[in-house]
């Protein structure tokens, strides 16, 4: 994976204005273009497509101090007319190339990444692998947009929406792993984008045979194998420490590959005020 990565990087530093093939990269080390994309975003803190936009204004900003011609630097780093160009070049550095050659900056620099496998995971991550035949993710459903850390707002209006005894009758229609209560991520952009939008689902699981009840949305999940990680502490900290150490930590050292398909969260147990809890952490997998 760390290998892969760094393929990456040179592919990307090799035609830096070019058309950057995500996908073959992926192919050519054995992995998918969803997981290489997923973990260069939770590595890197960004996703692919804003690292290359940053490495193409980092170099540009020396041929835009230079004098060259506005047109042909935005063509040189694949960009069709000097608008375009000059609104990624003013969101990279805060200024405009017509700005940043009049002063001669100020510019922000985006060092080329390279990734590094260290030694770490001193704490030992409490995981199973299991395999499940397909199941149906049914509840309430809202379009929300993706937040790294802390509480996400937006889910947490969406969760206090829902009166006391609507929670009592999705529980009582569990009857299939992942039980009780869940909170699951579907349609969730494969670079992992902070703001970008996902489907957010508060509801459980059931067998494929289930009957949807009326006024109940619906994701259908498909037969795999999924990696279970099982979490407690401080909520949400705890769980989002978890899933961040997935991608620096559990991949790099095991066969698997993420797949596409929702991630969920079960809740097991926790404090009256949501302060602490003990969660599982189910990601779709498969073998590299």
């Amino acid at each position: 994976m760390i290998a892969a990565l760094n393929r990456l990087v040179d592919e990307i530093e090799a035609d830096i204005g070019g058309e950057i093939d995500v996908a073959a990269v992926a192919r050519r080390d054995g992995v998918t273009e969803y997981h290489l994309r997923r973990m260069f975003s939770s590595l890197a803190g960004m996703p692919v497509s804003e690292y290359i936009r940053r490495r193409r204004m980092t170099i540009a900003a020396a041929d835009v101090i230079a004098g060259d011609e506005l047109l042909m630097v935005a063509v040189r780093y694949g960009y069709g007319s000097t608008e375009a160009f000059g609104r990624a070049f003013t969101a990279v550095h805060g200024v405009s190339p017509a700005d940043a050659r009049r002063n001669g900056g100020p510019l922000r620099t985006q060092s080329q990444l390279r990734f590094r496998l260290t030694v770490e995971g001193n704490d030992a991550m409490d995981t199973r692998i299991t395999e499940r035949p397909g199941f149906r993710l049914i509840g309430h459903a809202a379009r929300v947009p993706l937040i790294h850390e802390g509480v996400n707002p937006h889910i947490q209006e969406h969760i206090a929406a829902l009166p006391a005894e609507e929670h009592e009758r999705l529980k009582a229609l569990s009857n299939t792993e992942p039980a009780g209560l869940l909170q699951v991520s579907a349609d969730v952009d494969p670079d992992y984008t902070e703001g970008s939008e996902l489907t957010y689902l508060h509801g459980v699981a059931v067998t494929e045979e289930t009957t949807v009840p009326a006024g109940l949305d619906s994701i259908e999940v498909a037969e795999g194998t999924w990696a279970v990680f099982r979490t407690s502490g401080p909520h949400p900290a705890a769980l989002q420490s978890a899933w961040a150490a997935t991608a620096t930590e559990w991949f790099p050292s095991n066969p698997w590959q993420l797949r596409p398909g929702p991630s969920i969260v079960a809740i097991l147990e926790r404090a009256p005020d949501f302060s602490t809890a003990t969660c599982e952490l189910w990601l779709p997998v498969e073998r590299v």
